[in-house]
């Protein structure tokens, strides 16, 4: 798979790049700004772009508005986003088109972690870190909202189940059986009007969609 990397923090930019190649991908560059970022998506036309939200020159959100341009512009390049603070407001969109990851940085300890979410990204799913996820989950979870209906089981399934994850990658998480996530996932799906699909991504889009509210 061929990367580049968007990261102000050298060290961090090194670090992720080495990572990655050590597990056989191909880094073709390394950049500190979101300009520099869209010149060599450009340029290589990467499978994936790994992304810092906030780089130069204001610290604010300029990852994720190249990210977005990144998935208007070159749609066979995926965006992983790595954040160190939770950011939802300009993800929800890009989460809805697929090939896009929102990790927040700490998650990039966990090596197997961080690679597994970079692969599912570029093959055209999504993974969103769990803690995006719950901060998605307590803003919707007023008592007046269907997610009242959920038990506290049916919430994580729920969160792993945004991430991107299959039943059997579910199931491997809390320690449970492939068929009592899939009995979990019917509940969920049923207790919130959605259809069921066996589809993982569109399982993530019925998810994010009714996080919005329905729209």
């Amino acid at each position: 798979m061929r990367i580049v990397i968007a990261e102000d923090t050298a060290l961090l930019r090194e670090g992720l790049a080495g990572l990655l190649e050590d597990a056989g991908h191909e880094v073709v560059a390394r950049v500190g700004d979101a300009e520099a970022l869209l010149a060599v998506v450009a340029e290589h036309e990467p499978e994936l772009a790994v992304v810092d939200v906030r780089m130069p020159p204001d610290y604010q959100h300029e990852g994720m508005l190249a990210a977005a341009t990144i998935r208007g512009r070159y749609p066979q390049t995926a965006v992983l986003v790595l954040s160190q603070h939770i950011e939802t407001r300009h993800a929800l969109g890009l989460v809805g088109q697929g090939s896009f990851g929102y990790l927040l940085k700490d998650r990039v300890l966990d090596v197997d972690e961080f690679l597994d979410a970079a692969t599912r990204v570029a093959r055209g799913g999504s993974a969103l870190d769990t803690e995006v996820v719950a901060s998605l989950l307590a803003a919707s979870s007023a008592a007046s909202t269907p997610l009242a209906r959920l038990s506290e089981r049916e919430l994580q399934v729920l969160g792993l189940m945004a991430e991107g994850r299959t039943n059997a990658g579910i199931a491997g998480r809390l320690w449970l059986t492939e068929k009592t996530v899939q009995t979990h996932v019917r509940s969920i799906l049923s207790k919130l009007d959605l259809p069921a699909n066996s589809d993982d991504h569109r399982r993530v889009l019925a998810v994010l969609t009714y996080l919005r509210g329905g729209t």
